[in-house]
Formats: C-alpha cells, sequence, structure tokens
C-alpha cells in the first residue's frame, strides 16, 4: 500500500487522539463522582432504615402507654366507684371488710402503673430523641446526595464534551487521510489494536517491540511513501528521523 509521507504522520495525531478519546470514555464509567453517589445512596438507605426502625419503636412505646394509661384510668374509676360505696354507710361487716380489701389492692395496682407509665415517658423521650436524630441524619445525607448528583452530573457533562470535542477533532484528522490508509487503521482498532505507532529509535511505538536488523534493513530500504507494518503487532508504523533507521547500503 502507497500514502504520501504526511497523511501516515498524520495516522499518529489520530493514535494519539483516539488514546486520548479512550481514557475519557474510560473516565465516563468510573468518575470519582459517581462512586460518591453510590455510596451516599447507600448510606442514605441505612439512615432511612433506622429511622423505620426508630419510629417503630416509638410507636411500641406509645401503644405499651396507652394501655397502661388505660388500666390506670380504669383502676382509679373503680377505686372510685368503691370508696363511695365505702362512705354511703350501706354496707355489712362482712361486705365492708371485703370492699376495703380490694380497695387496697386497687391502690396497689395503681402505684405500680402510676410507676410504670413514669418510666415509660422516660423511654418515650429516649425514643423521641433517637428518631429525631435518625430523621435528621436522613436529611442531611439527602442533602449529601443532592450535591454529589450535582456533582456528578456536571463531571459527566464536562467529560462528554470533552469525547464530543475528541470526535470532532478525529473526524477532521479522518478527512485528511487517504480512505484505503484509514481502512486500514479503523480495522486494527475495530479488532481493539493499537492502528499506528511511531517507528522510533528502532522500536515499534504502537508495540514497544525492537525491530531485528534484517526488518530494520527492509524498512529502511522501503519507499518513503510505502505503508510498512510492524511484524509483532501489524500496527501501521510512521517513519521519521526519530526512528533510527539504517542508510540504504550501510550495512548497519
Amino acid at each position: 500500500m502507497k500514502a504520501a509521507p504526511a497523511q501516515q504522520r498524520r495516522l499518529l495525531d489520530l493514535a494519539d487522539l483516539d488514546a486520548e478519546l479512550a481514557r475519557a470514555r474510560h473516565q465516563l464509567t468510573q468518575l470519582p463522582e459517581a462512586a460518591r453517589v453510590a455510596e451516599v445512596t447507600e448510606q442514605l438507605a441505612v439512615a432511612e432504615e433506622d429511622v423505620v426502625r426508630a419510629e417503630a419503636a416509638v410507636a411500641e412505646m406509645q401503644r405499651t402507654y396507652d394501655a397502661t394509661d388505660e388500666e390506670l384510668t380504669g383502676i382509679t374509676e373503680h377505686a372510685k366507684r368503691d370508696q363511695t360505696q365505702l362512705d354511703s354507710g350501706l354496707l355489712s361487716h362482712k361486705a365492708l371488710a371485703e370492699l376495703q380489701h380490694e380497695l387496697s389492692g386497687l391502690e396497689l395496682r395503681r402505684d405500680v402503673l402510676e410507676s410504670d407509665l413514669l418510666e415509660i415517658m422516660e423511654r418515650q423521650e429516649a425514643l423521641g430523641m433517637e428518631s429525631e436524630r435518625a430523621q435528621g441524619t436522613v436529611l442531611h445525607h439527602r442533602e449529601l446526595l443532592a450535591e454529589a448528583v450535582t456533582a456528578r452530573d456536571h463531571a459527566t457533562a464536562t467529560t462528554e464534551n470533552t469525547v464530543t470535542e475528541f470526535l470532532s477533532r478525529r473526524a477532521a484528522i479522518a478527512d485528511e487521510v487517504a480512505d484505503d490508509l484509514l481502512a486500514v487503521y479503523d480495522r486494527l482498532r475495530e479488532q481493539g489494536r493499537v492502528g499506528a505507532g511511531l517507528l522510533r529509535q528502532r522500536r515499534c511505538g504502537a508495540c514497544r517491540m525492537e525491530l531485528d536488523p534484517r526488518t530494520l534493513s527492509a524498512v529502511a530500504a522501503a519507499a518513503e511513501d510505502e505503508v510498512v507494518r510492524c511484524e509483532e503487532c501489524t500496527a501501521i508504523m510512521v517513519r521519521t528521523e526519530q526512528s533510527g533507521l539504517p542508510t540504504p547500503g550501510s550495512g548497519q
């Protein structure tokens, strides 16, 4: 294949740009800002689970309070009725003794329930504070998530703009390269290989392999517009004054 040296050298610009393009595309999949969004999202999920548990504990303690308060109210009303009967003076001695015994038991139970209510209210206060703390943590992480999403979207847009710019520049360079030469380059790229590399100091710029003397002599003897390929990686080797080629006929 023949191609003007200037066009071959243009492939080096294309290769450099394709490398930058690949890095930019890879960066899109590995944005630290995206990782931060995932991290904060996970933290938020944990915080929201804490809120659910805290609110469930508050609700359960409220049910305990309501049940205890209901029982205390019932006992208090019962004790009032008993006291009213005692105060009436209409009871027999036996009924009076039984009622006094019952009233004494009610008063003991009322004391226990009142003590329980105080303890329950203390626990309610602690659980309420824990619920508020958990809710505050959720709000904090929602703010962090909003910030992280904004940062990720900005980084994504910036990197996508860079990719778009690289694609535009690539298209402009590709337009300067002959179709057949570009087809060879692109085919190598599609195979996951480097399309072209500078032959520098007797090494292929694509695979870094050093060319043996026989190959160097063959490359040096090739016409200036001949497209030469690396025997190792098949990339197009672009020759310049940096290639370190022996002078044809020198035997070097």
